[in-house]
């Protein structure tokens, strides 16, 4: 499969907005959102993703054409730093091949270090996906926290220990 994940420039900026619409749409289904007036969702705050560090957000590309983004963010928690995925969005017709699991796997790679990989409780789907890239990765070397409203994998890129 012909891929490559890169980092998204400001001039890549309407492109990104743009594709969190489709995003935004699909998670409309788990989520109580809607159409503004204007007949678009409201503007997803990916001007932070230039304007605070550090932020990584990255376009997916598939034969030289784009599929989709992920944004992941360095987070401090209580001193604990780690990595987690904000948003991950591939567009319905490149899903189920694949593509989703080597471009998660390829990201958890270019961020060495702790990660922390969230989904809301009624999204069972990324539930699903989730965990079975995660578990791959790991070779099942990972744990899951199930908080009120959300589930949580914790693990360590490769090369990183726990």
């Amino acid at each position: 499969m012909d891929y490559e994940i890169q980092i998204a420039t400001l001039e890549d900026k309407e492109t990104l907005r743009n594709l969190l619409q489709f995003y935004i749409y699909d998670f409309s289904e788990f989520m109580d959102l809607h159409f503004e007036e204007n007949g678009k969702y409201g503007d997803y705050p990916i001007d932070e993703y230039w304007t605070t560090d550090p932020n990584y957000p990255y376009l997916i590309r598939l034969n030289g054409k784009t599929v989709g983004v992920a944004l992941v963010k360095l987070k401090n928690r209580n001193s604990d730093v780690y990595f987690s995925i904000a948003e991950f969005f591939i567009a319905k017709k490149y899903r189920r091949v694949g593509l989703g699991k080597l471009v998660a796997k390829d990201i958890f790679d270019l961020h060495k270090g702790q990660w922390e990989v969230y989904q809301i409780d009624n999204n069972k789907p990324a539930q699903h996906f989730w965990k079975k890239v995660i578990e791959e990765y790991t070779d099942g070397k990972f744990t899951e926290r199930i908080e009120e409203g959300r589930r949580t994998q914790v693990f360590a890129s490769h090369d990183a220990s726990l």
